[in-house]
């Protein structure tokens, strides 16, 4: 008998995951399936009766804003787009010992993105956005992604003021940039790429909560060890509740399958519910405040969209 499940993600977010009933886009890398279990005897594995949370626990989310589009016209009649954005970054530090958690530390900042040579700094009434050029003829469809490299290195920034002795650092999303950070992993929430064969698939959409899959290893140029786990609130659906976690390829087998059971441990502790997220439970409570304060500090765009029209027009 056919069985049907709601996603627990609201659907003006799209789905948890991607294709009718799971992830279906084939990923390119190159996937090892058996640095801790053989492909054959994969298992949902649970953490070792002797493994805990540890004391402080760092998670750190960047957001970013458009605040207007903008376009050059050059000396030789050329005309170049930019892109006006505003990024910030910001860490919350738990203390699972006190049952506590704090803002540790955010930063924001702001830029102009083009492929402009002539173009300078824009000042918009109290507010600057450096220039930030960009290769190539700057394509307005791809401005938008030159955004993330400023905004990973002021994660990094932020988070390495807030770390100490002995803590895990969490990143939402993929590590891309910060594979250098020590006792870090990466917690990639939504799943639309298929990265395991079927018979292995199988394993991952049996777990349950408090239940992870064996280590495989991605072998592209942003490789890492990786394996799912399941967070509790999930709909019972194949892939409700699956996130994907992550971390330096650097490491031993034994350290990624050491940071692979504290997340087991840790991850479940912040899963957010749906009648207070509507991507719950994938969407962590920590993560979910610090997005609301980090967009809150972002400033007003209407505000700061007619400042840049006005700069505009003095230019």
């Amino acid at each position: 008998m056919t069985r049907l499940f709601v996603d627990t993600w609201a659907a003006s977010y799209g789905a948890s995951f991607e294709g009718g009933d799971g992830p279906t886009s084939p990923s390119t890398a190159k996937v090892e399936t058996d640095p801790e279990v053989p492909a054959g005897d994969w298992h949902p594995i649970v953490a070792p009766a002797g493994v805990h949370t540890p004391d402080l626990v760092l998670l750190v989310d960047g957001v970013q804003r458009v605040d207007g589009t903008l376009s050059t016209e050059e000396d030789d009649g050329t005309s170049f787009p930019g892109l006006a954005a505003s990024y910030a970054a910001g860490v919350v530090r738990c203390d699972l010992a006190r049952g506590a958690a704090e803002l540790a530390g955010a930063q924001v900042a702001r830029a102009l993105f083009t492929a402009s040579p002539s173009v300078g700094d824009v000042t918009a009434g109290q507010v600057r956005y450096a220039v930030h050029k960009v290769d190539g003829s700057g394509e307005l469809s791809k401005l938008h992604a030159s955004v993330q490299g400023p905004l990973t290195a002021l994660e990094v920034e932020i988070s390495g003021t807030a770390r100490t002795d002995g803590d895990l650092l969490v990143v939402d999303g993929p590590l891309r940039g910060r594979r250098h950070l020590p006792r870090t992993i990466g917690y990639i929430k939504k799943q639309d790429k298929q990265y395991l064969p079927p018979a292995l698939t199988l394993v991952v959409t049996a777990l349950i909560p408090g239940q992870r899959s064996p280590i495989f290893k991605q072998g592209t140029a942003w490789g890492c060890w990786s394996w799912y786990l399941r967070l509790p609130g999930a709909s019972g659906a194949p892939w409700s509740g699956i996130v994907r976690v992550e971390c330096s390829p650097d490491l031993s087998i034994e350290q990624a399958v050491e940071l692979a059971n504290l997340s087991l441990v840790t991850l479940p502790r912040f899963a957010s519910t749906s009648y207070k997220d509507p991507r719950a439970p994938q969407n962590l409570i920590p993560i979910a405040g610090l997005e609301r304060r980090l967009r809150a500090l972002l400033g007003d765009p209407r505000l700061l969209h007619r400042a840049l029209t006005l700069a505009a027009v003095r230019l």
